[in-house]
């Protein structure tokens, strides 16, 4: 049994089953083999030697949980439960625990609610139109969704899946189809009940879109089942000082329009910065234009890129992080800043091309420091 200095009380590592989505990711990092599961994650209090290797890659913080207790919880009991007991009281930060440094990383909001693909949430369509120009090639739609009697958790950077209706040319239905979460975990309006996602439209191509182009049709009134929420890493800092990069082209803007609803509600007058390199064809094929407009530079710095620029100039996002090589520097150096990528296949790559050019002229090895953001869930990449 593991003893505590604070009034007799034993230290125990716990796992918060509210919080937790199941990644597995604090089992496979476990050196002493204490944290296991079958529904809940629980820790073995004769295992644990609070070596804090399972707590910075947890994507949402419930294994950063080392309590106070007047009794040490057996693996049994931790099992059943849906909430941490309530005589667990958080104990002091991690170097009291063990002498290691509790590094900083992202704390994240629970998960109240999973839909698995057994257990979809009946919603109904609020809202569905057009956020690119009207006549342009590239037909996107802002698509609402209400939750009806149960409600749906989730967090900035999710995705929720949607099957289409009937089957495929060979008689099977439809497989599952992701699209990211456009709102923040509130809501398009707060406290409705209702989350947002960004569709494109397929035409005239060789495997048109039968889930984006239905859900592009969706009417306002009509029920569909949604799955989810997905995802346990493209997740948003709740630090009003991080510093956060988007780097986006099309629907990839979809989650930061979510972490910068966030932001601006939640921390108005944050000390980080938030920039948007966003690119499209042209204006009016690029989602959202007027509503972005609606920011201040101070809320949202926002670099929109057009690679059929009015004068036939061509110009990406990884061209304009080379021309703020200056700024991207800076970006680099600070201990709280976040890169986040979404996109088209491939775009990871070029802005991977453009940051080793941006940092070499100034001896910084990018690979290494690309490694570093990594390690420390500070670089994230969404390509589809």
């Amino acid at each position: 049994m593991k003893a505590s200095s604070q009034r007799g009380l034993l230290k125990q590592h716990l796992i918060d089953p509210e919080t937790c989505i199941r990644c597995n990711t604090c089992e496979t990092r476990c050196p002493t083999k204490a944290i296991s599961h079958e529904k809940n994650y629980v820790v073995d209090s004769e295992k644990c030697n609070f070596c804090m290797k399972c707590v910075r890659p947890c994507p949402t913080g419930a294994v950063d949980n080392f309590c106070y207790v007047t009794w040490l919880y057996p693996i049994s009991q931790q099992l059943g439960w849906v909430e941490l007991p309530p005589d667990a009281q958080r104990a002091p930060p991690a170097s009291d625990v063990s002498g290691a440094i509790n590094e900083a990383r992202p704390t994240l909001a629970p998960i109240q609610q999973s839909q698995a693909r057994e257990r979809p949430a009946r919603v109904v369509v609020s809202d569905n139109y057009r956020i690119t120009a009207q006549g342009a090639e590239n037909d996107v739609h802002h698509v609402i969704f209400d939750f009806k009697e149960s409600p749906f958790s989730f967090l900035e950077g999710q995705n929720i899946g949607l099957i289409p209706p009937g089957s495929d040319s060979r008689g099977c239905a439809h497989a599952m189809r992701l699209y990211s979460i456009a709102s923040a975990r509130d809501g398009e309006k707060p406290n409705v009940g209702n989350l947002a996602i960004a569709v494109k439209r397929v035409v005239g191509a060789k495997a048109p879109g039968v889930a984006s182009n239905w859900i592009c049709d969706l009417k306002p009134g009509e029920e569909v089942d949604i799955f989810g929420p997905f995802g346990s890493t493209f997740l948003m800092p709740e630090d009003p000082e991080a510093n956060i990069l988007m780097i986006c082209t099309g629907t990839g803007v979809a989650p930061f329009r979510a972490f910068t609803h966030r932001r601006r509600r939640r921390w108005p007058n944050a000390g980080g910065k938030l920039v948007l390199i966003f690119g499209a064809r042209t204006p009016d094929e690029l989602p959202y234009y007027q509503p972005l407009q609606k920011y201040s530079q101070g809320e949202l710095h926002r670099e929109l890129v057009y690679s059929r620029g009015p004068m036939g100039e061509r110009e990406y996002v990884q061209d304009r992080l080379r021309q703020r090589a200056r700024e991207v520097r800076w970006f680099l150096r600070q201990p709280k800043s976040y890169i986040y990528i979404c996109g088209v296949g491939g775009l990871d790559t070029f802005v991977d091309e453009a940051l080793t050019e941006v940092t070499f002229a100034h001896g910084i090895d990018w690979a290494s420091l690309k490694m570093q953001l990594l390690e420390t869930a500070r670089y994230h990449v969404e390509t589809y």
